[in-house]
């Protein structure tokens, strides 16, 4: 096992928050801390490592042989500058930049950071949109408005057909593998081989704050993906108000182990920048929250003990299990671990329990649980709760260098954003772009917030769901339907994996459940191998289930947060329809659009309802 220094609690930086009150009854949060000075362009902190710490581990990985695969900081640095040479060599610019199709991976980092080296968006792309969708629409979308004159693919064969669906004439093909005959591929290790000269300086030279690093497109929720302009300056004064409310990165190196997409801000900017621009390791982690693959992750957290887990709700559910059944597992797991942190979705509290339980016999305290908020648009951090929380839902204070304006908007507050890590707009979309900004510059996200204690903005916002996804039911009665959605997937759990809310305009509130295949076999005593849809029509599974959420309903039996009817989906939900993003977090507005029909159904008479009696 891969052992690293225990370390104290984390040192956090104390929350303070000024509030400027609006004549329409907003008001505008902002960090007290100034923001400090940060690097130009990204480049500069793989510089740096290189510099200070060459034969340090930066990126490491699993190899064919299934050990793990170390490439150093010195290598690194000299592996971006070879492609860096090798993309102006072959033309490669800032209106043709390169689009990477392939998970993460050592070559996927190094293809993202040689192409800012010269000065060249990287265009990371959802692997989904190439091996799980049927027609490529997205990819479709996405070439045709990049253009990219470099597409990357790891492994050639793997992403043949979607190559095909592609126009790649003036196109280079770059593989690590072998690619099929039909190809004219490059071979990235001739890229890696290239020396590097003159033309690398003057392009490095030329990135400044304003530079497009990467073009990050968004799940396209509501229709076809937008790119959201990803500048340095965003990614760097990002890193450095991360390092300002969490001191405790800069005085050891981190070390991670980490599946988070690269193509997300998460995974490729949080994530990633927190390794790079503080000189830690990150472990590639192969496996994802998803059966058949947490094997990879748990393996990989066997072999190594983090300093910070980061991960998606679903991700702590599929680990927890394997925490909770192996002693040993679980005091290394949480032996060097600072804090866990959860975004992209709200962390059930039972979940939230379990994990502290799991902590508490690991090593006597409580680890610290946080997490933070923003969007593809801000880099990703506008807030982060840097202290502990005790519960979901808090999403923290505005960073330094950082506004929150509070927008009234029905019967909440939209929360908009302004600060240096807030997109300049959409990648050749100024419609869009003029639309997402109002008039005193802030983004507007439509995202939902109020503050904990009315009286004492330090002590953090409140996510309250989206501001498009509440409504009203028959009564004029609003529904919160982030608050009943995560309550309901606590409620239900195992049984429930996530969990869609209806009720517009009708007389009470109804669910649609997306069912967690195991968590279902586990309640009937069924094989994992039985098909989902047997395992709901389950009489035993039907019953526990209304049992789980009568219970919740007799703590919520308002009209706003009673549920009062049950649907289980037989099947999943669909990435192609906008149902869900490759990190698993449902869309709400797609799946009711498209499931008209299974909501009427809710609403009706038939036997696959489940009704909870009134208690």
């Amino acid at each position: 096992m891969k052992t690293h220094p225990s370390r104290d609690r984390p040192e956090f930086a104390s929350p303070r928050v000024g509030r400027e009150r609006l004549a329409d009854g907003g008001f505008i949060l902002r960090s007290l801390d100034a923001l400090g000075p940060y690097e130009d362009h990204v480049c500069a902190y793989l510089e740096r490592w290189a510099r200070e710490a060459p034969e340090r581990a930066f990126l490491a990985e699993r190899g064919g042989d299934g050990n793990w695969v170390e490439l150093t900081y010195a290598k690194a640095r000299a592996q971006a500058r070879a492609i860096a040479h090798s993309l102006i060599e072959r033309g490669v610019t800032p209106e043709h930049p390169v689009m990477i199709l392939s998970d993460n991976s050592i070559a996927n980092a190094m293809m993202q950071l040689g192409a800012m080296y010269a000065g060249v968006p990287a265009v990371p792309v959802s692997p989904a949109y190439s091996l799980m969708s049927r027609d490529f629409a997205k990819l479709k979308h996405i070439h045709a408005l990049v253009a990219p004159n470099m597409i990357f693919a790891a492994d050639g064969a793997m992403f043949a057909n979607a190559l095909d669906a592609l126009a790649l004439e003036d196109t280079h093909v770059v593989v690590c593998g072998d690619a099929p005959d039909r190809f004219s591929a490059i071979g990235f290790d001739a890229l890696t081989r290239a020396t590097p000269g003159a033309e690398v300086e003057r392009a490095l030279s030329a990135v400044g704050p304003d530079t497009v690093a990467k073009i990050l497109f968004t799940s396209g929720s509501t229709g076809l993906p937008k790119g959201v302009i990803n500048t340095h300056r965003m990614l760097c004064s990002n890193q450095q108000a991360i390092a300002q409310m969490w001191p405790f990165v800069e005085k050891r190196p981190p070390v991670m182990v980490d599946w988070l997409p690269w193509n997300h801000t998460f995974g490729g900017n949080h994530d990633f920048n927190l390794i790079l621009r503080n000189g830690g390791t990150l472990y590639i982690d192969g496996g994802k929250p998803a059966p058949g693959i947490i094997g990879k992750t748990i393996q990989n957290l066997r072999d190594v003990s983090p300093t910070l887990y980061f991960n998606v709700p679903r991700g702590f559910e599929m680990v927890l299990p394997h925490l909770e059944a192996d002693d040993g597992f679980r005091d290394h797991f949480f032996a060097n671990l600072d804090l866990v942190f959860y975004a992209a979705a709200a962390l059930p509290q039972d979940l939230w329990s379990r994990l502290e339980n799991l902590s508490l016999a690991a090593r006597g305290d409580r680890i610290v649980m946080t997490s933070a908020w923003g969007s593809t648009e801000t880099a990703p951090l506008a807030s982060s709760a840097h202290f502990a929380l005790d519960r979901a839902g808090v999403i923290g204070v505005p960073a330094p260098g950082t506004e929150i304006k509070m927008v009234p908007n029905g019967s909440k507050l939209e929360m908009r954003v302004r600060g240096p890590n807030v997109t300049p707009g959409y990648f050749r979309r100024d419609d869009l772009t003029a639309d997402a900004f109002d008039a005193d510059g802030f983004y507007k996200t439509g995202d939902a917030g109020r503050l904990e204690d009315e009286d004492d903005p330090a002590k953090g916002i409140v996510f309250d769901g989206r501001v498009a996804e509440d409504f009203k039911l028959s009564t004029g009665t609003w529904v919160n339907t982030g608050q009943v959605r995560i309550a309901a997937v606590s409620a239900g759990a195992p049984i429930i994996q996530d969990a869609v809310i209806t009720g517009h305009d009708r007389n009470e509130i109804g669910l649609l459940v997306f069912a967690n295949p195991a968590g279902c076999a586990a309640v009937t005593g069924r094989s994992a191998e039985t098909p989902l849809g047997e395992l709901i029509s389950e009489a035993a599974l039907r019953r526990a289930l209304a049992d789980r959420l009568q219970a919740y309903n007799e703590s919520n039996p308002a009209s706003s947060t009673r549920i009062a009817r049950v649907l289980l989906l037989d099947t999943p939900a669909d990435i192609d329809a906008n149902e869900i993003t490759d990190k698993g977090y449902i869309n709400q507005r797609a799946v009711l659009e498209r499931r008209a029909e299974q909501v009427a159904m809710l609403y009706s008479h038939d036997p696959r309802v489940i009704r909870l009696d009134r208690g």
